[in-house]
């Protein structure tokens, strides 16, 4: 087996174990953060939601309370005021999702389909649990949701959804008797629902990816041709004319030329050491023939 085909056999399997190993690694670590950035994205609509509520009850309700007892407006609810604006986001942005997904809720709109009740009665029955995340198939691919507990901790929402005796009469005028009643302190009637897409960032992540590992093989196949030039040039060359210099000597032949070499490398040291070795050889015969 030639030198050259055994460096070029240690190289192909260096070459194919590295670009698995980089390749494994790289893809990993790639999908990790292309999905850390969907739940970046997903944590930062769920913080809009939650402070569009909370601007709505401090700055928003109180200006329309006196409104309120002739006429119910949806629009004091902080419910409602955040599904509102993060719908007129979804316009822009459609497979951006928010929902405050309710087992009995007063808007029907808000009732949540199985796989968000699933979620709701997750953190029913673990109730120290204040954040779920996971993954689904939507209508556009795959999408990453966030979810967190909507929970009755303030006894003021009660007014409006303990009994229908209870509630305003302009609630159950715009919305009926029949839903959002029964509720109590402290239980989990809903969870708010952020669904972001992950087709797009995963994308990337795959590109990023594929340019990756096209300029890792180049990078691999230029190192790999110009090692085997440098091996040529450097070793195998000189080394295969000082063999063909040494087997016409072993021959007996006395005409052949000197093996010259300038070197003062491994190979220059070799060609050295045969050339001494070839002149002792030489006196040593005609010692003998005299």
């Amino acid at each position: 087996m030639r030198l050259l085909f055994k460096f070029n056999l240690i190289f192909l399997v260096v070459f194919i174990a590295g670009v698995l190993g980089a390749g494994k690694i790289s893809h990993d670590l790639l999908q990790s953060n292309a999905k850390q950035e969907v739940l970046n994205h997903a944590r930062l609509t769920m913080e809009k939601a939650i402070a569009i509520r909370a601007y709505t009850n401090d700055q928003i309700r109180p200006l329309l309370e006196t409104q309120m007892k002739y006429t119910f407006l949806p629009q004091t609810i902080p419910a409602y005021s955040a599904t509102e604006v993060l719908a007129t986001l979804s316009k822009t942005f459609p497979d951006y999702t928010y929902k405050e997904a309710t087992l009995n809720p007063t808007n029907p709109r808000d009732r949540a389909v199985d796989w968000e009740a699933d979620i709701v009665n997750r953190f029913r029955t673990q109730a120290d649990q204040k954040e779920f995340v996971g993954e689904r198939e939507s209508g556009t691919g795959r999408a990453l949701y966030i979810a967190r507990p909507l929970r009755i901790t303030n006894g003021a929402c009660l007014a409006c959804h303990s009994t229908v005796e209870a509630a305003p009469r302009t609630l159950i005028d715009k919305y009926g008797p029949a839903n959002g009643f029964g509720w109590q302190l402290n239980e989990v009637i809903g969870a708010q629902v952020v669904s972001v897409p992950m087709a797009l960032p995963l994308a990337r992540a795959e590109q990023t990816f594929q340019v990756f590992m096209g300029s890792l093989i180049g990078i691999f196949v230029a190192i790999g041709v110009v090692l085997n030039v440098m091996l040529y040039l450097l070793v195998i060359r000189p080394v295969t004319a000082l063999s063909k210099v040494a087997n016409r000597v072993s021959l007996g032949e006395a005409d052949v030329p000197e093996f010259n070499s300038k070197g003062r490398d491994e190979i220059g040291t070799l060609a050295k050491s045969f050339a001494r070795m070839r002149n002792s050889l030489d006196q040593a015969i005609k010692m003998i023939d005299t």
